[in-house]
């Protein structure tokens, strides 16, 4: 496929626009709003926040969708969060929460400025080629109105735009072999992912779950003895983000190199700006 796009473009764009998405799901205005709801147990909250878009949705198709849950987990909490609010009455808390957490995190100025409606406009340009098929998350998320205001309209086009790019990496970790703890164990590897304290706190699964999966990456020639990457594993790792670019180039394509690159570098200030404003927790990241 030819491409007008200098190479890893959208990759780095999606990286940008995504941490923007993410500081919801670490953000003590979740835990207020779902708590009003009667949401108290944050694991609950969390997975009530995202997978609302789908409707009142068991374990089973939170498993499928979201991939790296232990489905035990999963089952402690779905269906039986949506005795306590309706997926609907979730969207409205998730939205206020988002409103919330960027207030906090940006501050009223930045919310208002030219950049941000720039940002938006850019954004949701990009998500006019996203695609319905085969993309559960991204599609029930496109169902949902575009918020007014330009900061919750970028947030919902970075919630669409990270949503479209995650379902195509599902479709990439199956195709090359990788199961959901095993995807997580290789990713950590690369030092670009959440730490396994991270992981496991809020995935389910346990330590028995992880060294497990180390030694199947092991026997695979992934993993070396002192859980680094191999030069298969690293190829491997880069042959997933491959796929998942050519199956997420769309949105990006349809933007094209100007508005790519512009809008990666507004993503790249909001998210410094809520970093900076401990939008993220200081151990996230990293292999310990």
């Amino acid at each position: 496929m030819t491409t007008s796009l200098p190479p890893r473009a959208g990759r780095r764009c999606h990286n940008a626009v995504n941490t923007t998405h993410t500081t919801l799901y670490f953000s003590p205005d979740l835990d207020r709003e779902f708590g009003a709801l009667g949401i108290t147990d944050g694991a609950a909250a969390r997975l009530a926040a995202r997978s609302a878009p789908l409707g009142a949705v068991g374990a089973g198709t939170v498993a499928a969708t979201f991939y790296n849950y232990n489905h035990e987990l999963l089952a402690q909490h779905l269906p039986a969060v949506w005795e306590a609010a309706s997926p609907v009455a979730v969207l409205d808390a998730r939205l206020r929460a988002a409103d919330a957490t960027l207030r906090r995190l940006l501050g009223k100025e930045t919310l208002a400025s030219p950049e941000m409606a720039e940002a938006a406009e850019l954004a949701l340009r990009a998500t006019e080629a996203c695609t319905r098929h085969a993309r559960p998350l991204y599609s029930a998320n496109a169902d949902l109105p575009v918020p007014e205001t330009p900061h919750l309209a970028y947030w919902h086009a970075a919630t669409l735009l990270r949503e479209h790019r995650g379902d195509g990496h599902l479709a990439a970790l199956l195709a090359l072999g990788l199961d959901p703890i095993e995807a997580v164990v290789s990713h950590t590897a690369t030092g670009r992912a959440m730490s396994p304290r991270w992981f496991l706190g809020s995935r389910g699964w346990r330590r028995a779950d992880w060294e497990a999966a180390a030694e199947r990456l092991r026997e695979r020639g992934l993993l070396d003895t002192d859980g680094e990457l191999t030069e298969t594993g690293i190829r491997l790792r880069e042959e997933v983000e491959e796929i998942t670019d050519r199956l997420d180039s769309a949105p990006y394509e349809h933007l094209g190199a100007a508005g790519v690159e512009r809008l990666t570098e507004l993503a790249r200030g909001f998210a410094v700006s809520a970093a900076g404003a401990g939008g993220f927790p200081a151990d996230l990241l990293g292999k310990g």
